[in-house]
C-alpha cells in the first residue's frame, strides 16, 4: 500500500477510498493486514459505484423448502426445485447457462409405468419479455427420464437439467414436463 498520501498529522484530513468491484470471488473474510487503533478516527468513505450496465454483482438464492413446487401427473407426484444457478458454459466460457437441480418425490402407492418425466424437456420464459429457454444438449446435461414407477411411494430422486438463459435474464417461469408451471423463479449468480 502507498503510504505517501496518508500522514498522521491533524491538519490532515482523513483519506478517501474508492469501492472497486473485485472479479474475484470474496468469502466475506476481512483479510486486511491494517489494524485499527483506537486513537486513529475512522476514515471518511467515498463509494464510487460503476454503472449497474457495466456491473454484475454476485446474487446468491436460497430457495425456502417448498417455495417453488408442483404437482405432477395430477396428485402423483411433486417436483421441487432446489435451486437455479447461473454457471459459465464449459464450450464457450460464457455464463448463459444456469443449471436447475429440482426434486420429485412420489406421492400415490399406485402410478402407471407410463408415468415419465423427461428433465431434459424442461424449458423456461423469461417472465419479462416471455422469450422462452430450452435445454443445453440434454442427453449430456440433463438427468434424464424419471420414471415415477421406479420410485418407491414417499422417496425422492434428484435430478438436473442446464437450460440456454441469457446473461440479462434474472426471473424465470420453468416448465417441467407434466407438471405445473413454476413462476417467478430467481437466478442465483
Amino acid at each position: 500500500m502507498d503510504n505517501s498520501s496518508v500522514s498522521s498529522s491533524p491538519q490532515t484530513p482523513a483519506p478517501q477510498i474508492t469501492i472497486v468491484p473485485s472479479t474475484t470471488a470474496s468469502n466475506g473474510i476481512n483479510n486486511s493486514s491494517v489494524n485499527p487503533s483506537p486513537k486513529t478516527p475512522a476514515p471518511q468513505v467515498a463509494a464510487t459505484v460503476p454503472s449497474t450496465a457495466a456491473l454484475t454483482l454476485p446474487v446468491t438464492v436460497e430457495f425456502q423448502s417448498g417455495a417453488f413446487q408442483q404437482l405432477a401427473f395430477g396428485t402423483k407426484a411433486q417436483v421441487e426445485l432446489l435451486s437455479a444457478k447461473r454457471i459459465a458454459d464449459p464450450q464457450t466460457g460464457n455464463r448463459d447457462v444456469v443449471n436447475v437441480q429440482m426434486r420429485i418425490r412420489r406421492l400415490a402407492d399406485k402410478v402407471a409405468a407410463n408415468n415419465l418425466i423427461p428433465v431434459g424437456e424442461t424449458t423456461a420464459r423469461n417472465t419479462v419479455t416471455s422469450e422462452t429457454y430450452k435445454a443445453v444438449n440434454p442427453r449430456q446435461n440433463a438427468t434424464g427420464t424419471i420414471s415415477l414407477s421406479e420410485i418407491r411411494p414417499g422417496a425422492s430422486v434428484d435430478a438436473y437439467v442446464w437450460l440456454k438463459v441469457p446473461p440479462n435474464a434474472n426471473t424465470l417461469d420453468i416448465f417441467i414436463p407434466e407438471t405445473g408451471a413454476i413462476k417467478n423463479v430467481p437466478i442465483s449468480n
